[in-house]
């Protein structure tokens, strides 16, 4: 596969059976969310390889068009709403589906993959596990937003109407205001989507309580016949 981005991986075992592919948040990189993999608590019986892709560096215009890791540009930070490169976000999912079919090849069905992201990484997981052709494992989206409803609602496939969805917010996030989080989870709960709702009393950060609901999550999610 030509032009994949270059990624992070972390296995609990030699061979695995299930895959997460974690996209970090605005200017960080696949390094970022390494060491969170111990604390999640998963069962020691799990065979999973966690997919941590680097984003490519492109100008930001909010941040003064500095070069930064990014999935996509966003052209202003509101409150409310955010506007977004949509091609830029269309793209990102694109380099996400390639991760997938590498996964796929190398024995991993798409059942068995979750899509996980931070951020601006958690709007691509959004955006890319909601309009996915096939169902996936599961969507976790951390202190994020969902950029482009209508791209969701026209591109929505049936395949991924059941995949359970994992939404973490800090209370006190300056940078994704809650209230954008909030937005997501009300459009996911509107067009019937399974999800789990937490509130953590943090920044725009993750915290320890919030990686042991998510390995919680990861696990129930797993044994889930």
């Amino acid at each position: 596969m030509a032009n994949l981005l270059e990624t992070i991986e972390l296995r609990t075992h030699d061979s695995c059976d299930w895959s997460v592919i974690w996209m970090h948040g605005l200017g960080a990189d696949g390094s970022d969310f390494v060491p969170v993999v111990p604390e999640l608590g998963l069962d020691p019986s799990v065979r999973i390889r966690f997919v941590f892709p680097n984003a490519p560096a492109i100008p930001v215009t909010c941040n003064g068009g500095y070069v930064m890791p990014a999935w996509y540009d966003i052209i202003s930070l509101d409150k409310d709403s955010r506007a977004v490169d949509v091609e830029g976000i269309i793209q990102s999912r694109q380099r996400i589906r390639d991760l997938i079919d590498r996964e796929n090849a190398r024995g991993i069905p798409c059942h068995r993959i979750f899509l996980a992201g931070f951020s601006q990484g958690g709007a691509v997981a959004y955006t890319t596990g909601l309009t996915h052709p096939e169902p996936l494992a599961g969507i976790i989206a951390l202190s994020t937003y969902l950029p482009v409803p209508r791209l969701v609602i026209e591109e929505a496939t049936g395949a991924n109407r059941n995949t359970p969805i994992f939404i973490a917010h800090g209370t006190e996030d300056d940078v994704v205001a809650p209230e954008l989080g909030m937005l997501a989870r009300d459009f996911l709960q509107q067009h019937g989507y399974a999800f789990q709702w937490r509130e953590y009393p943090m920044p725009h950060s993750i915290c320890l309580e919030e990686m042991q609901d998510m390995g919680a999550w990861l696990n129930e999610s797993i044994s889930a016949p």
